[in-house]
């Protein structure tokens, strides 16, 4: 087992005000990747990044791309110690709606423990906290107990296109024994946790295709189908009323759920009624036999997203329309493939065409769920520095999202990753009044400090 040396502790609890001046200097920096207006700002948030390395003497390469700089960075080499991949991202989301903020996005503003700016738990906050971490080592020991290499980007937040390529050319050069990431969140305050899962996804586009053009209803209803009821018939048939998906094939590769899992369910403190008072809604449902929380997170579900056809305008009109269109998305679990759901997707819409009616159906998007298992090594090291870092063990959980860029390094890099996250459900990413914990920042570094003891035993 590994032990933080009491000096890196003691450098982490003397240096608490510096650390969060530093994160305040990195919130001031509106780095809005999806803007080209805040491309000098992106820009410079990502020479911050690099900075950091630089005081500690890392190896740092700043890598210009199409779109916003790849920061790259390796801590001196440790002979024969295990490496381990930490990846974060210094873009932001914008702002907006700027009215609904309490005090400027861009203007760090701690209120009761916390501090509220963009950026603040996505991803600038849980990010730094790696890097302190690796600060209190240099700074009092001289070296590492193991070998880091951090790859930072600045595109997460539009798709990380620059990084997928990047990856997949330097291979070698970001060869580890794992990945850590921190852009999740705890199960609840006071309660971290460890993310072991993630929920992939298959996203598409229906279109439908009727008459030439739209037609009065009292004059063809009934003699030609209406593209809009093929629609809602077709997108129906995709599941039955006990939530399961009636795709054949569907469910063939799908990893049931462990009895071991299903028991870390049930044991998590968990309130049905909560949960319906925080959505709005007076009920839940899904997929019968399992919980809320299994199937938010570890079953697979499907969801339209967005639909279309006909009039939209107010009042009436009797028209019949000649297109009609949907979007709508599958969660995957392991081990289902994207390729093979859209093939089986394909078929099973094409049986269901009524008459009449041309389809086309656009693939918009896929990536594989994953899953690290409980008995890993790095998850079991996870937990001990977790333990140290913020004094309780921590719960395994499953997210129902998709972080894309998690699957790429297990299939180009072939490592689990680590998902520790130290924000709360409730920060507001993506949202006004976005916020993070500094207790939980502070006690975010500590953890990290002792990860990097702990995975440097793993042999």
């Amino acid at each position: 087992m590994g032990k933080t040396p009491p000096e890196v502790d003691t450098y982490i609890k003397d240096h608490r005000s510096e650390f969060e001046e530093d994160l305040f200097e990195l919130l001031r920096i509106p780095s809005i990747s999806v803007d080209s207006q805040y491309k000098e700002e992106t820009a410079r948030a990502a020479d911050w990044v690099a900075t950091q390395f630089d005081r500690l003497n890392f190896h740092t390469e700043r890598i210009e791309t199409s779109g916003h700089p790849i920061i790259f960075s390796q801590s001196p080499m440790v002979e024969g110690a295990p490496t381990a991949l930490v990846y974060g991202h210094y873009d932001v989301q914008p702002p907006d709606p700027l009215d609904e903020w309490i005090s400027p996005p861009f203007e760090p503003n701690v209120r009761e423990g916390n501090v509220y700016a963009r950026g603040a738990t996505d991803d600038k906050g849980q990010m730094l906290t790696h890097f302190k971490s690796a600060e209190a080592w240099m700074k009092t020991k001289g070296s590492l107990p193991l070998n880091l290499i951090y790859l930072i980007e600045g595109e997460e937040e539009v798709g990380s296109e620059n990084l997928e390529h990047f990856i997949e050319k330097f291979q070698d050069k970001l060869a580890c024994d794992c990945v850590v990431i921190s852009d999740t969140s705890q199960f609840a305050p006071g309660q971290p946790a460890i993310t072991y899962g993630l929920r992939g996804i298959a996203y598409y586009e229906l279109r439908l295709s009727g008459p030439s053009q739209d037609l009065h209803s009292g004059t063809f209803g009934g003699a030609v189908t209406n593209p809009a009821n093929a629609l809602a018939t077709m997108l129906a048939r995709l599941i039955d009323e006990e939530g399961k998906i009636q795709i054949p094939g569907f469910y063939d590769d799908v990893v049931p759920l462990t009895t071991r899992e299903r028991e870390g369910f049930q044991s998590l403190s968990f309130s049905e009624q909560r949960f319906q008072d925080l959505v709005g809604v007076k009920n839940t449902s899904g997929e019968s036999g399992f919980s809320t929380l299994e199937r938010r997170s570890a079953r697979p579900s499907y969801d339209v997203n967005g639909i279309w056809g006909g009039y939209q305008g107010e009042g009436a009109k009797t028209v019949l329309p000649a297109k009609a269109g949907a979007k709508f998305s599958f969660r995957l679990v392991p081990n289902q493939d994207p390729q093979t759901i859209s093939q089986q997707l394909q078929d099973f819409l094409q049986e269901h065409l009524p008459p009449g009616i041309t389809m086309q159906l656009v693939d918009l998007h896929g990536a594989p769920g994953v899953v690290v298992p409980l008995e890993s090594p790095y998850i079991e090291a996870s937990a001990r520095a977790i333990e140290h870092g913020f004094g309780t063990s921590p719960v395994y959980i499953r997210e129902g999202g998709s972080i894309p860029i998690v699957s790429t390094f297990a299939s180009r890099l072939g490592v689990d990753s680590l998902l520790l996250g130290w924000g709360q459900n409730d920060d507001n990413t993506h949202s006004p009044n976005e916020k993070f914990n500094l207790a939980d920042y502070h006690r975010g570094i500590r953890t990290s400090a002792c990860l990097w003891s702990e995975l440097a035993t793993i042999q």
